[in-house]
């Protein structure tokens, strides 16, 4: 199903509405054992690195493509237009692709990639994710994603720095190329967290938007649970891949 322009989407809870509870009116359990399973697979490439990192990283990357593709056949893009964002996706994708697997082969200690690059944006999943659900509030984009409001904003901003601040107060990872600390380096911390928390959350709105036109609820049915690998890695897309455009791309191209 084509959502019209203009026709304000579907709400998540109108899609949810019509798609069949598991036994037992809950999917928490299925949820819950799929996130150990991914974070499982996942945690494994990472500790391991080399090659298996590499081929996770292409692994996912090439799911997320056929994901991404599904959505713009079902959306209402002309001929051109469907090309034109069948290209965009592969490069959206690759370059964040490239960006995971250099981070990786940059750092050795699979610690430093962990809490440096993955934690800070899961950070801002769990803080939006806490602070969204106790405070409530106006929200951000209710055509687009009615459950995502400002106060969540705020929580996944505010966890997001606070794992930033740690790592440039400890002097870990990317943050041990200047030692020690001042009110400048605690402030660029603190501001490079709000800015992972805004390209984050601009990922999964632009997933939510990409859903919307094609009038479905998750990118796949792969996962059990949460949807497809689009539905999982949105924010790791969307920071990967301006990651890869302010520090991958300048040095491959020099």
């Amino acid at each position: 199903m084509i959502l019209p322009e203009g026709s304000g989407a579907l709400a998540d809870d109108e899609i949810r509405s019509n798609v069949p509870a598991l036994p037992g009116g809950s999917d928490l359990g299925v949820r819950l054992a799929s996130a150990i399973v991914i974070a499982g697979i996942a945690g494994s490439a990472l500790w391991v690195g080399g090659w298996l990192w590499i081929a996770f990283v292409v692994l996912v990357s090439g799911v997320i493509l056929w994901e991404w593709n599904r959505l713009i056949s079902a959306s209402d893009a002309s001929p051109l237009g469907e090309i034109l964002w069948l290209f965009f996706g592969a490069a959206y994708v690759c370059g964040a692709a490239l960006a995971m697997v250099q981070v990786r082969l940059t750092y050795d200690d699979p610690w430093v990639v962990l809490l440096a690059f993955v934690m800070p944006i899961v950070a801002v999943d769990v803080g939006a994710y806490f602070a969204g659900r106790a405070i409530g509030g106006p929200k951000i984009a209710p055509s687009i994603s009615p459950s995502k409001t400002w106060a969540g904003f705020a929580g996944g901003a505010l966890a997001a720095s606070l794992v930033a601040l740690g790592i440039e107060i400890y002097d870990f990872g990317p943050a041990a190329a200047a030692p020690g600390y001042n009110a400048l380096s605690v402030a660029l911390a603190i501001l490079a967290g709000v800015l992972i928390a805004v390209i984050a959350q601009a990922g999964d709105f632009f997933e939510s938007w990409l859903k919307r036109r094609a009038g479905v609820k998750d990118s796949s049915n792969l996962i059990p649970g949460h949807g497809g690998l689009f539905d999982r890695f949105d924010g790791f897309l969307a920071v990967f891949f301006v990651l890869f455009v302010v520090a991958v791309a300048p040095v491959l191209i020099g």
